[in-house]
């Protein structure tokens, strides 16, 4: 095997940092997993995982597994699809502090953003297919919903914005759901 087809020691460092990363996550939770304990579960130095990474945030985006657990909406009646996703969202954002980490991370590096994205793009708008009445138009209609939902995760549990915080998931649903169903079923 020549130089160019080894796989460089970079790529199995990177790869035993990740593999920590995910199992530290996943047992101990984004907050009270640390970049020292990673580090040791990885067999490498704490300097080395912000060498490749950065940042814990940085980390957790590439790292952690996300499911966004959108219900099944299939038997959902058409006009009561926005406010069934908007609801899954809700329960979801306000269960799992991983999603906000992933947020905020997203909004500064580009591989967490991409990371969002990929998110977005691999469970929602296959939702979107099978809901919205033209299957072309589903991309489109998955992005809206990606705006209202990103923004009221961003406004309700990043940025804290008092009004929006101050709501309660009913009154969320309330509000956001029409929106969605708009971009789930109206007119374009």
């Amino acid at each position: 095997m020549d130089s160019d087809q080894r796989p460089r020691r970079s790529d199995a460092t990177r790869a035993a940092i990740l593999a920590a990363a995910r199992e530290r996550f996943a047992a101990e939770g984004y907050e009270r997993a640390t970049i020292r304990a990673i580090a040791a579960d990885a067999s490498i130095d704490p300097s080395m995982v912000m060498r490749y990474f950065g940042s814990k945030e940085k980390l957790f985006a590439l790292a952690a597994e996300f499911d966004l657990r959108l219900p099944d909406l299939t038997a959902v009646p058409r006009e009561e699809l926005g406010r069934a996703l908007v609801t899954a969202f809700v329960r979801r954002w306000e269960d799992d502090e991983s999603l906000m980490a992933l947020l905020r991370a997203g909004a500064t590096n580009p591989a967490a953003a991409e990371r969002m994205r990929g998110i977005f793009a691999g469970q929602v708008a296959p939702v979107a297919v099978r809901v919205c009445p033209d299957p072309a138009e589903a991309p489109l209609r998955a992005g809206l919903c990606a705006t209202q939902i990103l923004g009221l995760a961003l406004c309700r549990y990043v940025l804290r914005m008092p009004p929006v915080v101050a709501m309660s998931s009913a009154e969320i649903i309330d509000w956001v759901g029409p929106t969605l169903q708009r971009y789930i079923t109206g007119e374009l």
